[in-house]
């Protein structure tokens, strides 16, 4: 959703408003109503639900007092302290100034949606302004409540624990939300918090306190999220943003940024270098790190992404054991590295083995709440899918389960389509070793691609095993008793390459026979210089490989375009920052179009569309093929086995 326009919360404004939101929580007074009450009697166990339901809200005498269930908590957790512990203490000053945020923001809707007006006329209204009246009331008192929670957990999120499952399995939901008025909105909101805290299995620690209350409050965002649909009068919330002076702290309308808060996944260190073989891959890798560490922050885009040389998501696919984890690993040290120089956020955000759920609809939940961070602005983040194929499976196959469709839902439109945004600061990269089981969807999303293939070279398997047995030369120096290569210094073949060039075969052609054919056809008719030779070559791939489409000829465009910023940044620019990642946008922008210029002068246009086309294609070709040939091995395999068992059987008898 656009927000056209911010305004500020002005702390001034939010001190003349404290003292309302601490009347609250010395006191407020909640009846039930029956629904809550009767809520859950039918279940014979002693449940936290049960004693929800019995908890005595009676309007007319007992008043709840969180703050006095706060100082109680205090004697039951540390009888001989003085002071409030330190989380019950924050968890009070997080309440407090999340009840005066809420308390602003229903004024400041109020005014906007003349809802205040309506207020001073409330005894002359007619039938219709006075539905206009409960039907603002309900919306201003949803978007207090919003507010509170939000501005809560800005507060204690980071310092509430990684894993709340613990405190959710407690956690038995809030048994009902009121949004006729804001008092009642309050009201019922701190009952239940209160009725919760006082539960003696609960808060066992004070840590457990902050826990609790981040729970608590994500269950209250995600009530009225569900209820969203139910209120009117709603043009003032949704087409602004509020931001808090001095603060990180903002409010979009509805949206809840705490789904998108995520943590740094641990990985094992690991330089390019002690990659073997792997030139395309190391080579894509390296771009890919340069790239995004030229992000900026202040402007909040990549100049990089404004010259078609950044890729959003991008695919690694080989067989099996030739370093796919290694390469998602050493990207990631890479980025680390460079972020931690630099002083930049950021985010390690693998995609979790656990993601496919049994419950319907689980599975898309889990999976926006995995892209969510992706689109956080104020980190670099590297999101590898390992294994792709089980997540991202071809939705047509037999035996597909739900979970995947939805997994594959969600993926498709958080990387095109309304919810995609991408400022340039961070990558998905789907590995895997069978990419031809991906989803046709899902690979025409992919605007980067490359083999990683492991050792192919007589160095490359040299230094494969120098790897290994340079180990026993540190504790046992005359152990390994072996002659080295005359001519080779080993390592020297596994550094990384100048530019894809130097890697590429340049009078290649394709080497998959289907496009071979289609790509001779082709240039018996037209010089591959002419622009009519890639409109036919095109329409004749159509005819072959009916899958393929305008998606697939942009990702070739992107392909180019990568290839016109396929060069090294300076030495001296990773070596004093302030050259050129310190600068701002539009230094950057210039620094970066010099650079560009300077390396397209040694390169030839039609050259460069032609072999990024035949890459392209070649691996359209081998994709659509692989899966036929698998099937082919597979049953020749079967009847080879049943041909040398019958000979067996017969030379048996």
């Amino acid at each position: 959703m656009e927000h056209n326009s911010t305004f500020p919360i002005k702390n001034s404004e939010l001190n003349s408003l404290r003292d309302e939101a601490t009347s609250y929580l010395k006191g407020i007074q909640w009846e039930q109503g029956g629904k809550a009450k009767s809520r859950n009697k039918n279940k014979k166990d002693e449940s936290i639900l049960l004693y929800l339901s019995k908890a005595t809200g009676n309007a007319t005498n007992e008043v709840t007092s969180v703050s006095k269930t706060i100082l109680s908590l205090k004697k039951r957790l540390l009888p001989d302290s003085v002071a409030i512990p330190l989380h019950l203490n924050r968890a009070l000053y997080a309440l407090q100034e999340g009840l005066t945020m809420g308390i602003w923001l229903r004024d400041s809707y109020s005014d906007a949606s003349g809802l205040s007006t309506l207020n001073e006329r409330k005894s002359t209204l007619d039938v219709s302004q006075r539905r206009e009246y409960d039907s603002k009331q309900q919306t201003a008192t949803a978007f207090m409540l919003h507010g509170i929670a939000c501005r809560i957990l800005f507060d204690l999120k980071p310092v509430a624990s990684d894993d709340l499952s613990v405190m959710k399995n407690k956690f038995a939901g809030i048994p009902e939300l009121s949004v006729l008025s804001p008092l009642k909105g309050i009201s019922c909101m701190l009952f239940y918090y209160d009725k919760y805290m006082s539960h003696p299995e609960i808060i066992t620690s004070d840590e457990e306190v902050t826990n609790f209350t981040v729970v608590y409050f994500e269950a209250l965002i995600s009530e009225i999220q569900q209820r969203l649909s139910t209120f009117e009068y709603t043009e003032t919330i949704e087409d602004r943003t509020y931001k808090l002076e001095k603060s990180e702290f903002a409010i979009s309308g509805w949206e809840n940024v705490f789904e998108g808060t995520a943590v740094s996944v641990e990985f094992n260190k690991i330089r390019f270098e002690e990659i073997v073989g792997n030139r395309d891959a190391k080579h894509f890798a390296r771009r890919l790190t340069e790239r995004m560490m030229s992000y900026d922050f202040a402007a909040k885009k990549n100049p990089f992404q404004e010259l078609g040389g950044f890729m959003p998501v991008f695919m690694g696919y080989g067989i099996p054991g030739t370093g796919k984890s290694m390469l998602i690993a050493a990207i990631a040290t890479k980025l680390k590295e460079q972020c931690d120089v630099l002083d930049i956020p950021f985010l390690f955000h693998p995609m979790p083995d656990t993601l496919i759920s049994t419950f319907q609809g689980g599975s898309a939940e889990k999976m926006v709440q995995w892209m969510k961070p992706l689109q956080d602005p104020n980190k670099l983040i590297f999101a590898p899918i390992d294994d792709a194929e089980n997540n991202l499976q071809e939705r047509t196959a037999q035996g597909v389960s739900a979970g995947v469709k939805e997994v594959i839902g969600v993926f498709l439109r958080y990387t095109e389509g309304a919810y995609a945004i991408n400022y340039g600061n961070s990558s998905i990269g789907l590995f895997t070793n069978l990419p031809e089981m991906l989803d046709k969807a899902v690979i025409s999303r992919v605007q980067g691609r490359f083999k990683i293939d492991g050792a192919r070279t007589i160095p490359d398997f040299i230094d494969q095993d120098y790897i290994w047995w340079k180990k026993f030369e540190k504790t046992m120096p005359d152990f390994v008793n072996m002659k080295n290569p005359e001519k080779y210094k080993f390592l020297s073949e596994q550094g990384l390459a100048k530019n894809l060039s130097e890697i590429l075969n340049q009078s290649e052609k394709p080497t998959e026979a289907k496009v071979l054919e289609i790509y001779e056809q082709t240039e018996a008719k037209h010089k591959t210089n002419e622009h009519m030779f890639f409109a036919e070559l095109y329409k004749h791939i159509q005819n072959s490989f009916p899958f393929f489409s305008s998606r697939d000829i942009r990702n070739i465009q992107s392909a180019v375009s990568l290839r016109l910023t396929d060069f090294d940044l300076p030495e001296d620019w990773f070596n004093d920052p302030t050259l050129y990642f310190k600068k701002d946008y539009d230094t950057k922008f210039e620094m970066l179009k010099e650079l560009m210029k300077g390396n397209m002068k040694g390169l030839d246009f039609s050259d460069i569309r032609r072999q990024e086309t035949v890459r392209y294609l070649d691996n359209v070709a081998t994709i659509a093929d692989t899966d036929f040939k698998r099937k082919v091995d597979q049953r020749v395999h079967d009847l080879n086995v049943s041909l040398e068992a019958n000979k067996l059987f017969e030379n048996g008898n």
